[in-house]
């Protein structure tokens, strides 16, 4: 009995949280916040999403959100080709909030090598990717932390940087699958049939200095609601026990 209870209020869990993410992928906004990666705030909600319902579920929540958000404010049928960034980077923050961290690092290995051996991605600024290295260079730095035992997973005291980490980590890998999308995959050119190398750097070059802001905003929130949010749902019993940040 306390099992279907406890998954009736997952499934809820769930609802709620899908809800919240169509919300904020409808909602424009102010346009300065939503121009590069983002055109809505779906960031806002993603790495939330991932920590506290896990990796399948978060994917499952947020690709429900940004599906029904995208259907309320359509931004155009090229923009489906880039909603499945969300659900990934809420997954990847799922996953490495509960310490599967390999799978993360051979998700970011695996399309930064597809990126760069794309001969249009060296026509581009090397450095408009900088907050992904970043990120690819945090991960690496934790998986050594934690093989030498630096980084005790699941000791307390250190659910508040697991957040910002998670946070963090799942953002820059939504990032990367856009980058991974738009580039690698060659859809710019479904945006600009016409499209000049010279206007595609300018393109890299915003979004370089906005995306990074927005992540910023995204880690700001998720930490603050974050961090008492989820110690209240683990005293209802909805959040598994397979953390291995619990505080």
């Amino acid at each position: 009995m306390k099992g279907k209870i406890r998954r009736s209020r997952f499934l809820a869990l769930i609802i709620v949280f899908a809800s919240l993410n169509a919300i904020c992928d409808s909602f424009v906004g102010i346009p300065q916040f939503t121009e590069g990666v983002w055109y809505s705030w779906i960031f806002i909600m993603e790495p939330l999403t991932g920590i506290v319902l896990g990796p399948y579920a978060g994917f499952l929540s947020t690709f429900i959100g940004v599906m029904i958000g995208h259907f309320i404010y359509f931004r155009g049928p090229h923009e489906f080709l880039f909603t499945l960034g969300a659900p990934i980077g809420a997954m990847v923050s799922g996953f490495l909030f509960r310490g599967k961290w390999k799978m993360v690092l051979t998700y970011y290995t695996a399309l930064l090598g597809i990126y760069f051996i794309t001969p249009v991605a060296w026509q581009l600024p090397i450095w408009g990717m900088w907050d992904v290295y970043l990120a690819y260079a945090t991960l690496l730095v934790f998986a050594v932390m934690v093989r030498k035992g630096s980084w005790k997973l699941g000791s307390k005291g250190q659910l508040l940087y697991a957040i910002v980490l998670c946070a963090f980590v799942g953002l820059e890998a939504d990032v990367l699958f856009r980058i991974f999308v738009f580039v690698p995959c060659q859809t710019y050119r479904l945006f600009w049939k016409d499209i000049d190398i010279n206007f595609l750097r300018l393109v890299w070059v915003a979004g370089a200095a906005v995306t990074p802001i927005q992540v910023a905003i995204s880690i700001l929130f998720t930490t603050t609601v974050g961090l008492p949010l989820i110690k209240v749902i683990k005293k209802t019993g909805i959040l598994k026990e397979d953390s291995v940040f619990h505080a």
